[in-house]
């Protein structure tokens, strides 16, 4: 079995995988990493690899003081990777962003593939049907519109996330979350529509936190799956075993 685990921006996921099948999901702060792996081990006492995705600040020391009773693996730029990388710095392109890029290349062959993670910022990422990564883009999420509306500002609230009911607002707080709702949600759709322009045969994956939330407000159809960077990285885990 493989645990894999993607430490993000706000908080750490972790999913254990039995082959291809996920047979459970956990959710946690980064604070709980330590006792939480602990007692994921202890339940599920087949586990041997442990996979780290991190774009965070945990120290990896906390997840070393498991190798004695698993492998761990830290995804970095020096893996084996299904896809080429055409990025113009290609050291600086994020792990999870190399991570969903191989998932989408090894789930989805020979088609274009356009990933975005909606979670602390938004990623774009487009990988062609020759399996090549062009890049994509970055853009604050729906947490940073709020937070820099209310910090860059003198008297506008900050607000949580919200359903917006039209894209009208009647009041500050309703007019903000338009803005920021309907812009992310049209910024999403403008994305998608300028890449089915551009090329046939394009499957749309959505995942991150807010994916869920974004995806019924979406008029593009695309494939929504809030937990596609932890299966990511477990593909592209035993991809690297295959090909070492």
């Amino acid at each position: 079995m493989i645990l894999t685990v993607d430490v993000g921006n706000t908080r750490i996921k972790a999913a254990v995988f039995e082959g291809d099948t996920c047979v459970e999901g956990f959710v946690f702060d980064k604070t709980e990493l330590g006792k939480c792996i602990e007692n994921i081990l202890e339940k599920f006492e087949t586990i041997s690899h442990l996979v780290v995705s991190s774009v965070g600040d945990v120290e990896r020391q906390s997840f070393l003081a498991f190798e004695t009773e698993v492998t761990v693996h830290f995804v970095s730029h020096e893996d084996i990777f299904p896809f080429s990388n055409n990025y113009g710095t290609p050291k600086t392109l994020g792990i999870d962003r190399m991570v969903l890029a191989a998932g989408a290349t090894l789930l989805y062959p020979n088609q274009n593939r356009l990933v975005i993670d909606a979670g602390t910022c938004v990623t774009y990422d487009f990988v062609d049907e020759n399996n090549v990564y062009q890049g994509g883009a970055i853009a604050p999420g729906l947490r940073l519109r709020y937070e820099s509306l209310h910090q860059f500002t003198a008297k506008l609230p900050l607000l949580t996330l919200e359903s917006s009911e039209s894209y009208v607002g009647k009041s500050t707080v309703q007019s903000i979350h338009s803005g920021v709702v309907n812009g992310l949600v049209y910024e999403i759709d403008g994305f998608i529509d300028e890449y089915k322009a551009a090329c046939k045969n394009i499957i749309i994956i959505l995942t991150g936190g807010d994916a869920d939330f974004l995806a019924k407000r979406l008029k593009n159809t695309i494939f929504a799956n809030s937990n596609f960077l932890l299966e990511s990285l477990n593909q592209t885990y035993q991809y690297k075993i295959n090909n070492d």
